[in-house]
């Protein structure tokens, strides 16, 4: 399916298909990639495997003195220095009243930061009502901010399709096509050429902003890729650790197809055209595939316009408007 508008053809005919984006406790908080929380768990182990929907967290301040409008209980509560002083303050009678109001509610974790540590009473209500309570040596400030730029990670939309990743000169590129047409190939050559691979066969993207997105391999095929009469191989363990990398942002979708003799393919480059993958347009362009085409050059040279293209120079559109200008002196008798 395609469609053009404004001088923009965008695509989208390729199937992806969308993963959930949801996450358990136990996976999230066990596995923080770089960043090192530096958590410890101390009550509520019977509530990890509760799913991490929302992106967000909240200081349940407010909550704790009373005001329930609008609690947030599904997302994780950050018991920061304000609270836990709130906490000390209150009578063992008041503060029994107010962990019975406050777990009453189906909360989904708490962590407690600048090592505070949670007392007796709390704990019991946590345990008693399988909510997993944490403890941090980070002050709220730098904790919260590690733990959101987590979870916009973790739960960002993303989609798994069917293609070839590899960063070309800085530029990642995703080849797209039917099965067969030859994307693990040239991405091989593309890496024999001193260029990156970072996934074969299944690509996952990543929405991490309103205009980025981010590919990288399954961890399942990291850094292997098939290629047709040779069987499964590690690039890694072939072309050395220079030749992989983890992740890029997708900047250039190429479409591979075979060559069909009697359709027009684009030879100008006036038209832009684009992929859409997440409600997000791509440039796009569409290779076609024949004997003695070299595919891999021809998406190098297309991963350095793109580059120039971000600089705002569009050698096509500058070419026509000189043969314009040129056009419009001569019909002038200059």
């Amino acid at each position: 399916m395609s469609s053009t508008r404004m001088g923009t053809r965008t695509r989208s005919w390729f199937p992806v298909f969308r993963m959930e984006e949801k996450i358990q406790l136990k996976n999230f908080l066990g596995d923080t990639g770089s960043i090192d929380l530096q958590i410890r768990l101390v009550a509520g182990k019977a509530g990890l495997d509760k799913e991490i929907r929302v992106g967000d967290i909240n200081r349940p301040g407010l909550t704790l003195a009373g005001f329930y409008d609008f609690f947030a209980y599904d997302r994780i509560q950050i018991f920061g220095l304000g609270e836990c002083a709130y906490l000390r303050q209150l009578t063992q009678e008041k503060k029994r009243e107010v962990l019975e109001k406050f777990f009453s509610y189906n909360v989904l974790c708490c962590i407690f930061t600048t090592d505070e540590e949670p007392d007796r009473f709390f704990i019991d209500y946590a345990n008693k009502k399988e909510v997993p309570v944490f403890v941090t040596k980070k002050d709220t400030t730098k904790f919260t901010s590690s733990l959101i730029y987590l979870l916009n990670e973790a739960l960002a939309p993303s989609v798994s399709i069917h293609g070839t990743f590899v960063d070309v000169y800085g530029v990642g590129v995703l080849l797209i096509g039917k099965s067969g047409v030859g994307k693990s190939e040239c991405a091989l050559e593309l890496v024999e050429r001193g260029h990156r691979f970072i996934a074969d066969d299944v690509v996952i993207v990543k929405r991490v902003d309103e205009s980025i997105l981010m590919g990288s391999g399954s961890s399942l095929l990291k850094y292997h890729m098939e290629i047709r009469g040779l069987g499964i191989i590690n690039v890694s363990d072939i072309f050395g650790i220079r030749s992989i990398k983890n992740r890029e942002r997708v900047e250039l979708v190429v479409v591979m197809e075979e060559w069909e003799k009697n359709k027009q393919y684009d030879r100008l480059g006036l038209e832009e055209q684009v992929y859409t993958i997440l409600e997000i347009n791509i440039p796009n362009i569409v290779i076609p595939v024949r004997p003695g085409r070299n595919i891999p050059i021809i998406v190098e040279t297309a991963a350095l316009n793109q580059r120039l293209k971000r600089l705002g120079v569009y050698s096509a559109r500058e070419l026509d408007k000189n043969i314009q200008e040129s056009l419009k002196r001569r019909d002038a008798g200059e």
